[in-house]
Parts: C-alpha cells; sequence; structure tokens
C-alpha cells in the first residue's frame, strides 16, 4: 500500500522514550474527532466518544469471538500464557447477602 502514513510491518514495533510508535513501524495513523469512527476489516467499528484533556474515550463495536483488551491486559495474558499459569481471576466478587 504506497500511502504517506502506512509502513508495511517488517518487524518490530519500535517505540521512543515517549512510548509513541517510531516511523516505519507499521502503524496506520488516522486523525479523528468526537463522534467519529473508524471501521477495520467488516466486523469491527473503533468510534472516539468523548476527549477529555489527555484522556480519550473509546467504543469498540466488535463481535464477541473478536478479543479487545488494552494493551496492558493483553501483555499480562500473554505473559501468564507463556509461564504455563492461568491469568489471574479478575472477576469481582459481590457478598449478594449483605
Amino acid at each position: 500500500m504506497d500511502h504517506p502514513l502506512y509502513a508495511p510491518r517488517t518487524g518490530a514495533t519500535r517505540r521512543g522514550e515517549s512510548g509513541v510508535a517510531t516511523e516505519g513501524a507499521g502503524m496506520l495513523v488516522l486523525t479523528r474527532r468526537a463522534n467519529q469512527s473508524i471501521v477495520i476489516g467488516r466486523d469491527v467499528t473503533v468510534t472516539v466518544l468523548e476527549i477529555r484533556g489527555d484522556q480519550v474515550r473509546l467504543g469498540i463495536d466488535a463481535p464477541r469471538s473478536v478479543s479487545v483488551h488494552r494493551e496492558e491486559v493483553w501483555l499480562e495474558l500473554e505473559r501468564a500464557s507463556d509461564d504455563g499459569a492461568s491469568p489471574p481471576d479478575v472477576a469481582l466478587e459481590v457478598d449478594l447477602d449483605g
């Protein structure tokens, strides 16, 4: 794909000290405003719901068969998988008896 904002993946993503991917990292960079979306494939839509300061709230519409995680959660799941351990149980236990 010959696009000025797209570089084909040639290996691991390189990140600078700021955590921002550097040129040639294989990342398509798009600009969106609140209430604007991008579509990934036929089944996934990512919508910018709100921008407040340095935080962006995203809404992700995807089939249940597509797993969606924050990066830090995904890395923990991968680490647990590599260790052969079960991922930590993150379910919230609620005492309904009061």
